[in-house]
């Protein structure tokens, strides 16, 4: 088998294999905690469920923060990476303040997150962008 019919079959891999984050992000944004076991499920069913989506979001945040951190090192030059760990930062700003919208206003802390990734964010991603352009010029 070639190299290019291995690209092919690794980009439908891909494809495929990104339709579970897909699907699955995209039902939390638009339902929430609803996307867990039926309210009908014993409550330690959900609260599992809880937890274990917890853990493994909290486990996305971790690798963006370190994600962010791997660009301190010539951080002018890593505008691509640092803008797609920006627009990661803000769909989830963006879904976190539907939940406002529908919920009603979460704790302070998480008001501290949206600020972080609907301003302090995309504000740091402009200014990457600005050291790059300096830096080319």
């Amino acid at each position: 088998m070639t190299s290019r019919h291995h690209r092919m079959l690794l980009r439908a891999a891909v494809a495929l294999g990104g339709l579970v984050p897909v699907a699955a992000g995209l039902t939390g944004l638009l339902f929430g905690l609803d996307m867990l076991p039926a309210s009908e499920a014993p409550p330690l069913l959900r609260a599992v469920a809880l937890d274990s989506h917890y853990r493994y979001l909290s486990g996305l945040l971790l690798g963006i923060g370190l994600g962010f951190w791997s660009t301190l090192r010539r951080i002018e030059e890593q505008g691509p990476r640092f803008r797609l760990l920006t627009a990661i930062v803000a769909l989830g700003g963006l879904g976190r303040l539907l939940g406002l919208a529908v919920q009603g206003a979460p704790p302070a802390p998480m008001l501290f997150g949206l600020g972080m990734e609907l301003v302090v964010a995309p504000l740091l991603c402009l200014w990457q962008w600005a050291v790059a352009r300096m830096e080319r010029e």
